[in-house]
This record gives C-alpha cells, structure tokens and sequence, in this order.
C-alpha cells in the first residue's frame, strides 16, 4: 500500500512537468525499466485505465476493431487483421489497422475498442523500448507478453464500462532452440488472463469463433509462411462470411488485409501489392468453391 508521501507525490508530480524551468527532476532519478510504471507516477491521468470515466456503459459510445488471426509457421509467426471497424450496426471505417509490430521480433493485434487499442498498442510499444534502453537487454518473449497482461489489467474498469481491449500477441522467440518452432503466440482474457496457444493458431474478435474453425481444419505444423499467409487471408475471409462485424477483401476499394510476420529476420509487413495478390486469389479460388 502507498505510504501517504508517495500518495503526495503522484498527487502533485504532473504539475511538476513544466519544462520552462529545466528538466523535471523525476526525469533524472533513478527510474524503473517499465515505463508504465514511470507514467503512473509523473502523470497518471495520462494512462488509458487511470481515466475518469463517466457512470454507466459507454461502449456504444466507441468504434470496436474486430478479427485477428495468429498462426505458427515454419521459422516464425503469421499474424492478420480485417479492415472494418463499426460502431452498432454502422461501418465506422473500413481501413483501420489492427495489427502492428510490437518491437523487431513481435507482433500484436487488438479486437475491442479501437481508441484505446490504438493506444494501448503504442504504450505497448514504449513499454518495450524503454525496457532494452534501461536495461540495455530486451526482454523475453514470456516477459514481453507478462508487460502487456498488465497492461490489461490496469484497464479494467474501462473494460467493465465496455471500453475493452482483447489483444493476440505473437512473436519469434529468439531463446528457442529450434527456429523452426520459434513461433510463439499468446492471448488474453478481459482482466488480463495470460494463456499460451499451444495448437499454434488463434483469432480474437467478433469473428474469432469462424476463423479458429477455419484454421482448425486446416492448420498443420511446419507450415511454410506463404502457405500460413493465405491460410490466414482463408480464416478472414470465413470470419467475414459469417460475422458482420468483420471486413472481408474489398476489391472495389482496394481495401486488403493487413498481414505481418515474425521470423529470425525480424517482422515485415506485406506490400499492398503483396497483399493484394493473395487476397485476390482467395477470393477467386471462393467464385468457384464458396465453401472454401
């Protein structure tokens, strides 16, 4: 429990923050590797979980990012998101991105409200560097996930007033000994529950039941990562198929989904051209086979 002269200081530190007069001393003690713990004591209220809210349920207030997919491969990981975000039975964009790289080796996807995902994914991402700056190592792979459970928790009562964030995080252990099933992915509860996938495949969202059915029946270890891609690009397009929450390709707008990887070379994300060509093969191969 905080004593009273730590209570004081949270209480007064973000006043403290003013740079007219020099650096703010709280800048040069002796700080924590997290800093989200650095934020909580020189300005909480500049944290998604520590803001006011108003009583009552709020969500129908925001735009919710729905389905992302996550799949081992032979040397890494695939992760992909849909491009539709809605707002009750409105489409509130049709090109948000979901998933995004969370430091060289990893990835991370949001389903929930896309505000404080958006946010929370790039407190994520400081979290991480701010880390390997302090301590001049990164963290494991395990440790990475561990910071972003907090990160759940911490927001907890915005997801109780359904402002929630479910995330998939997913990268290329680079401690394991084997690279070829270095491919790791995580996924968490609401109160920032930490499960590790061991069937090697996962999708979080509105749509999450029809793509991991789709991986399901089609996932097989050691997939090579172009066949994982448009394994991936498949279990969306499913997702879309049944759940209208989630985008499928949009081949009018050019709107495809966003795939990213995570192998020993680090992450990359697919070219829109690269994209593209799988999403409109998918599609194709569907014209003649709608069942997939």
């Amino acid at each position: 429990m905080a004593t009273a002269a730590q209570t004081n200081e949270r209480n007064h530190v973000a006043a403290d923050l003013d740079t007219s007069r020099g650096m703010p001393a709280i800048f040069a003690n002796t700080g924590t590797s997290s800093f989200t713990q650095f934020l909580a004591v020189a300005a909480p209220d500049l944290l998604p979980g520590r803001r006011p809210l108003p009583p009552g349920v709020t969500a129908e207030h925001g735009t919710h990012a729905t389905t992302i997919v996550a799949l081992a491969c032979d040397g890494g990981v695939v992760m992909a998101g849909d491009r539709r975000a809605t707002m009750g039975n409105l489409i509130g964009s049709r090109d948000i991105e979901k998933v995004h790289s969370a430091d060289p080796y990893s990835l991370v996807g949001t389903a929930g409200t896309a505000g404080v995902a958006i946010e929370m994914v790039r407190l994520f991402q400081v979290e991480l560097e701010h880390y390997e700056k302090i301590e001049g190592a990164t963290l494991s792979l395990e440790g990475k996930s561990n910071r972003l459970a907090a990160m759940i928790r911490n927001n907890l009562g915005a997801a109780l007033q359904g402002l929630a964030v479910v995330p998939l995080y997913a990268g290329f252990d680079l401690a394991a000994t084997e690279p070829a099933t270095a491919g790791r992915i995580f996924s968490y509860d609401v109160a920032g529950g930490l499960y590790e996938e061991r069937s090697g495949y996962d999708a979080v969202g509105s749509g999450s039941l029809f793509a991991r059915s789709a991986l399901k029946k089609r996932f097989r270890t050691g997939l090579p990562v172009d066949d994982a891609i448009r394994l991936a690009v498949e279990a969306l397009y499913d997702a879309a198929d049944d759940d209208t929450a989630t985008g499928g390709p949009d081949l009018t707008r050019k709107i495809y989904p966003v795939v990213m990887t995570a192998t020993a070379e680090g992450t990359r994300r697919l070219s829109e051209e690269q994209a593209a060509a799988v999403a409109e093969s998918v599609v194709a191969a569907r014209m003649e086979n709608p069942g997939g």
